[in-house]
């Protein structure tokens, strides 16, 4: 059931994010492990501050136990908060929406993936503006299979499924698939070298950009 009602600026984001010590394990092949937890907070860094950058969106909310990040995301403008449930991604994510709507009961919560580094704010909007006009909406991500995003109206609850295939997981739960063109920089999450070569291709942030010329050019397959 779709609902109309105008949730222009009035969306807080939820991003999740691991100790940069065990974040982005897949990628320590292409990139190494000195640099792959750069990596993860380069990518976040960027993801948060597109996110921030993005006018339907009033607050940021990055739960995390990382010390280092939390610093440099609060830096940015990001509210951090403890993954205090310390049950895994989806508890975590429940966690952030609750601690949100507590702050902003009439708000719009959305989960958003923290390894985006090519985000752009602008197609972040165009998923903001299309999500509400559904209870709940998600994004697929690049390979057809994940989820990158996912939204809840206000007095919706959020219910994450993230995780492997969490597309399907969030189809079988009602949210609605936004199926709309032109959202590459929003479906590009990256886990892996291959990946990351995408997203350097469609343009990646300053932070993530700052560390791409230390790179290896190993890659996996």
């Amino acid at each position: 059931m779709a609902t109309n009602t105008d949730l222009t600026g009035c969306w807080s984001l939820v991003v999740p994010l691991k100790p940069l010590a065990r974040a982005k394990s897949r990628l320590g092949r292409a990139a190494g492990e000195l640099l792959r937890p750069r990596l993860a907070l380069a990518f976040a860094q960027d993801t948060v501050a597109a996110a921030l950058a993005c006018p339907g969106v009033r607050d940021v909310v990055v739960v995390t136990d990382d010390t280092v990040a939390a610093a440099a995301l609060s830096a940015l403008g990001a509210r951090i908060l403890p993954d205090t449930p310390a049950a895994g991604l989806n508890a975590a994510l429940a966690h952030g929406a609750r601690s949100a709507r507590k702050l902003r009961p009439d708000s719009a919560v959305a989960a958003l993936n923290a390894d985006l580094p090519a985000l752009r704010p602008a197609e972040l909007a165009r998923v903001l503006e299309f999500s509400s006009t559904f209870p709940r909406a998600f994004v697929t991500d690049a390979a057809g299979i994940g989820t990158t995003f996912l939204s809840a109206a206000p007095g919706v609850e959020l219910r994450p499924a993230f995780g492997g295939p969490s597309r399907s997981r969030h189809l079988a739960s009602g949210a609605a698939e936004i199926r709309l063109p032109g959202l590459d920089s929003v479906r590009r999450d990256v886990d892996t070298g291959a990946d990351l070569r995408v997203a350097l291709t469609l343009g990646v942030g300053p932070h993530t950009a700052d560390l791409n010329a230390s790179v290896s050019p190993a890659h996996d397959r």
